[in-house]
């Protein structure tokens, strides 16, 4: 059996080309020796990774995404993740407007106060001892 007859074989076996992309390409031609059966030829690309066009695609997409991210997050431009707050424990005899006054300096002491109740869902200037409030971000 010739090496053009074996692939002709094989290639019953093996999923048609698509239509509208061309002549199917004879690949890997092999020599058959004599008594060699189709099922004992192993293809020559087993084991080799392809990528198709698809693939190709998909992998410089997913690079060239990867490096405009790393890109944006060193100039500053991502926002940063938001990790919850900080927190204070209310002391004994403190009140909510020194608080809003050590927290918040750059607010008006009023402002401050609307917010820290805001934040802590209080809905009065008194707060007891040990409660810990959610300082607002800006």
């Amino acid at each position: 059996m010739s090496a053009i007859a074996l692939h002709d074989i094989l290639e019953d076996f093996e999923p048609a080309a698509p239509t509208g992309r061309g002549p199917r390409r004879r690949d890997h031609l092999r020599v058959v020796r004599p008594g060699e059966t189709a099922a004992a030829v192993q293809p020559a690309d087993e084991g080799r990774l392809t990528i198709t066009r698809r693939g190709r695609l998909t992998v410089t997409l997913a690079a060239t995404t990867l490096v405009a991210l790393t890109v944006m997050a060193a100039a500053g431009l991502l926002p940063a993740a938001a990790d919850g707050g900080e927190t204070v424990v209310v002391q004994p005899g403190q009140t909510l407007s020194q608080i809003a006054v050590t927290e918040l300096p750059e607010l008006p002491l009023d402002r401050a106060i609307v917010q820290l109740q805001l934040t802590n869902n209080l809905n009065s200037l008194d707060i007891q001892a040990g409660t810990t409030l959610e300082i607002p971000g800006n």
